[in-house]
C-alpha cells in the first residue's frame, strides 16, 4: 500500500506570491466588478462627460508613425509596479490593502504591471525594502518595463530617494497618489486650494537639492559696502529658496482658505437660523454615498465607479414624508491611512458632520472589509471636534451585490444599521422613514391666530414646524400644533400684538 507524498510546507514567500497574483489577477476590477450602471435616480451626469473626455487611455502610442495621427494622440498610461510590506496583520489584510492600492494607481490614470509583497519585521530605515528586495524589485521593474514603483505605505525622503537610486525609475508612495487623485477631481476654489495646500505640506520635507553649485555667493565687497569677514562662501542656496517660497505659497493658501470658511459657517448658520435638520453622509471612498445621495434628493451628483470620484461636498434641501424640510450633505470620501495633511486640509469641509443632526455612516456591504472601513472612518472622524458626538446610523449600501453573512456580521457588531440598495432602490423607504423619525422635533405647543398680513410666518410653520390645525377666521389663520423655539417666539409676538384689546 503506497501512500501519497506529503505537500511541501508553502513558505512565506509562496504566499505572498500568492496573494500579488489574486491581487493582479483582479486588477482589471480592482474597484469593483463591472463598469458604472447609472440608473435613474442618479440624474444626467453632466459632469462624467467632461471626466471622461480628459481620461488618459491605454493601448496608444505617443510616438507618431503617420503625422496625420497628430490630433489623435492621447497621453499614454504610466505602467506601475505595485510593492507592499506585510507586517502585523493577516494575508488577507495585506491583499485587501494591495487591491485597494491597485484600484487606487487605476484611477490616478495608471496600468498595473506587477506586484511585490514583502513580509518582515518593520521597513527597512534605508530602502524601505531591505537590499535583496530592492534589487529583486529593479529585476521586475526592467523586465516588465514599468516607470513608475509605488509604495503601499509612507516613504520617508530619504527612503525614496535610496530606492530610486536602486531602481533607476520614479517611485511614489501611496500618500503622493492620494494627493495625485485628489488634484485630478477637485473641481471648486476652495477645493483646489485645500488640495494645494496639502501637496506643498508633502512636497517640503522632500526637496531634493544639488549641492551648492546652485547657491548665491554672499561673500568680498558684494553688497555696498561689503559683507567682510565671516561671510565669504555659499549663501542662500536654491533648496532655501524653494523652501522659502513653498512656505510663503502655503500661507497664502490658509489665507485664502480662512477667507473662504466664513462663507461656508454663514450657510450653516442660516440654516440654524432657520431650524432646519441637517443630516451629513459619511464613509469610506467608493461606498456610493453620492448614489445614496441622488436616491434620496434626486441631487444628480457625479457617480463613477472609481475612488474618491467626488470631492468637493454637495448639500441638498428635501423633506419628509410628513412635510419637514431637512438638508442632507455629501462630504469627501475617506480611506485607509488618509494623509493627515489631506485631513487638515479639508477642516472646513468635514466640519459639515459635527454640525449634523444625523450621520449617514455609508459603508460598501459588498467590500471584502466592511470592518475595516468602518475603523477608518472613524479615525478620521476623531480628529474632527463633535463629529463622533453626532447620532449614528451604519448604512449598509450595495446590498444587492453583498454576501448575507457579512450584511448579518456586520449587524451582529453594530447597535444601528440600515440595509439598502441605491443602484436598485432597495431600502431607501425605511431609509427615509429612519430619518423623519430620528430628526429633531419642534417642541414648544402654539395655539394662536396669525394676522393675514404675516403670511411668511404661516409659511415658515409649513416648513419648520408641525400643524395639527389650520383654519382661516376673520382676524386671521388660526395655527394650533408646535414650533422650534425661535419661530413660536416670532409667533407669540405677532399674536400678542394683534390679539383684541
Amino acid at each position: 500500500m503506497t501512500h501519497p507524498a506529503p505537500e511541501p510546507s508553502r513558505t512565506e514567500r509562496d504566499i505572498a506570491d500568492d496573494v500579488v497574483a489574486r491581487v493582479l489577477a483582479r486588477a482589471g476590477t480592482a474597484v469593483d466588478e463591472g463598469s458604472t450602471v447609472h440608473t435613474r435616480a442618479d440624474g444626467e451626469q453632466l459632469d462624467l462627460v467632461e471626466r471622461a473626455a480628459l481620461r488618459r487611455v491605454g493601448g496608444l502610442s505617443t510616438e507618431l508613425e503617420d503625422v496625420t495621427e497628430v490630433e489623435y494622440r492621447q497621453l499614454r498610461l504610466e505602467k506601475v509596479v505595485l510593492v507592499g510590506l506585510w507586517y502585523g496583520r493577516s494575508a488577507t489584510d495585506a491583499e485587501i490593502s494591495l487591491r485597494e492600492l491597485a484600484a487606487l494607481a487605476e484611477t490616478a490614470g495608471s496600468e498595473v504591471l506587477d506586484g511585490l509583497l514583502q513580509r518582515r519585521q518593520t521597513p527597512d530605515p534605508s530602502t524601505y525594502l531591505g537590499k535583496g528586495k530592492s534589487a529583486q524589485l529593479a529585476e521586475i521593474v526592467a523586465a516588465v518595463g514599468a516607470d513608475t514603483v509605488v509604495i503601499d505605505g509612507e516613504l520617508a525622503p530619504s527612503q525614496r530617494r535610496a530606492l530610486e537610486d536602486v531602481v533607476k525609475v520614479k517611485v511614489v508612495d501611496r500618500t503622493a497618489l492620494i494627493l495625485d487623485i485628489f488634484a485630478q477631481h477637485a473641481k471648486s476654489r476652495e477645493g483646489k486650494a485645500q488640495v494645494e495646500l496639502a501637496q506643498l505640506e508633502y512636497l517640503l520635507p522632500r526637496l531634493r537639492g544639488w549641492g551648492d553649485s546652485m547657491s548665491r555667493q554672499a561673500g568680498g565687497q558684494v553688497g555696498g559696502a561689503g559683507a567682510g569677514m565671516g561671510s565669504r562662501g555659499p549663501g542662500e542656496t536654491k533648496i532655501e529658496l524653494d523652501r522659502r517660497r513653498i512656505r510663503d505659497r502655503m500661507a497664502k493658501l490658509r489665507r485664502e482658505i480662512a477667507a473662504m470658511a466664513p462663507a461656508r459657517e454663514a450657510k450653516r448658520s442660516s440654516r440654524r437660523k432657520g431650524a432646519i435638520p441637517a443630516v451629513a453622509i459619511a464613509g469610506y471612498t467608493n461606498a456610493g454615498k453620492s448614489s445614496l445621495l441622488n436616491a434620496v434628493t434626486g441631487a444628480g451628483v457625479l457617480v463613477e465607479n472609481a475612488l474618491f470620484a467626488t470631492l468637493d461636498p454637495t448639500v441638498r434641501r428635501t423633506q419628509t414624508a410628513d412635510g419637514r424640510i431637512y438638508t442632507l450633505a455629501d462630504t469627501v470620501g475617506f480611506v485607509r491611512s488618509l494623509p493627515h495633511q489631506l485631513v487638515e486640509a479639508f477642516r472646513s469641509t468635514l466640519e459639515e458632520v459635527a454640525d449634523a443632526d444625523l450621520l449617514l455612516h455609508v459603508v460598501d456591504a459588498s467590500h471584502p472589509d466592511p470592518e475595516g472601513q468602518i475603523t477608518a472612518v472613524r479615525e478620521v472622524l476623531a480628529e474632527i471636534p463633535g463629529a463622533l458626538d453626532v447620532p449614528e446610523v451604519i448604512v449598509l449600501n450595495k446590498a444587492d451585490a453583498a454576501d448575507p453573512d457579512v450584511i448579518a456580521r456586520v449587524r451582529g457588531r453594530e447597535r444601528r444599521t440600515l440595509v439598502v440598495s441605491a443602484h436598485t432602490g432597495a431600502g431607501i423607504p425605511e431609509l427615509l422613514a429612519y430619518i423623519a423619525a430620528a430628526l429633531p422635533r419642534p417642541d414648544r405647543e402654539i395655539d394662536l391666530t396669525v394676522p393675514y398680513t404675516r403670511g411668511d410666518l404661516v409659511h415658515r410653520m409649513h416648513h419648520e414646524g408641525e400643524i395639527d390645525l389650520e383654519e382661516h377666521t376673520p382676524a386671521g389663520t388660526r395655527l394650533r400644533g408646535r414650533a422650534g423655539e425661535a419661530l413660536a417666539t416670532e409667533l407669540d409676538a405677532v399674536a400678542v400684538a394683534h390679539s383684541p384689546s
